[in-house]
């Protein structure tokens, strides 16, 4: 990833959750539950969190593998993943976190039930390629989640898109010192696949058996998942 997406990142970490929050009035939360629910993780498996910003899906996941099951969490920015640990211990989960590039994961082939990342795919240089490593490194019939933002359509599009390019920026740049990077996020939004486009880029990578997306929120958000061969 690009050094000037990877300065972003470490310059807003110290705000990232704050703002999330209140940019989104706590429904992001709301999608991360949605995309732990359809991946069906159970108890005992093995999850794979690629970046895992400050942990919060990280954190979902182990609350549904439980103590028999293993999350690793996973982020480019060593400023962004280093709010994660803190914030498993104060939940009392046990949780381990690493500095990972999810182009090129350090992990070896088929070890996890599920690879996930939550509004990272859009900030990956080649996404592709990064969905053939979150599928690399999970087992046979593994998921491969995806959480995403979509580009809603009509009036409600046209309202969200206007939320997005005046109040975002207006709002994350007074909170965060960097409006730049409040401009940035809703741009590579409005630019990345959405919805069937995403899914064609997951059968472009030839990663999965099956594909399948689910609209959340009228379409500003996707869980995408893929079943690995």
């Amino acid at each position: 990833m690009s050094e000037k997406v990877r300065s972003m990142f470490a310059s807003i970490a110290d705000s990232y959750d704050r703002i999330n929050r209140i940019l989104s009035l706590g429904i992001d939360q709301m999608w991360r539950k949605r995309a732990v629910k359809e991946s069906a993780a159970k108890p005992g498996e093995w999850v794979l969190d690629c970046a895992t910003g400050t942990g919060d899906l990280a954190m979902l996941y182990k609350k549904a593998v439980g103590p028999s099951g293993k999350v690793l969490g996973t982020d480019f920015s060593p400023e962004m993943i280093s709010y994660a640990p803190a914030k498993a211990r104060k939940a009392s989960l046990d949780i381990a976190y690493e500095v990972a590039d999810t182009l090129a994961l350090p992990y070896e082939s088929d070890q996890y039930d599920i690879a996930s990342i939550a509004f990272g795919i859009r900030n990956v240089d080649d996404p592709v390629l990064g969905l053939q490593e979150m599928a690399r490194v999970c087992k046979p019939g593994g998921r491969v989640m995806v959480l995403e933002f979509g580009q809603p359509k009509g009036l409600f599009g046209a309202l969200y898109r206007f939320y997005s390019y005046s109040v975002m920026p207006t709002i994350g740049g007074w909170l965060s010192g960097n409006r730049e990077a409040y401009v940035y996020l809703p741009e590579t939004s409005a630019a990345f696949p959405a919805g069937d486009d995403f899914l064609a880029l997951m059968t472009q990578s030839k990663a999965f058996s099956t594909t399948r997306a689910v609209k959340l929120s009228g379409g500003i958000a996707y869980v995408y998942i893929g079943i690995t061969h």
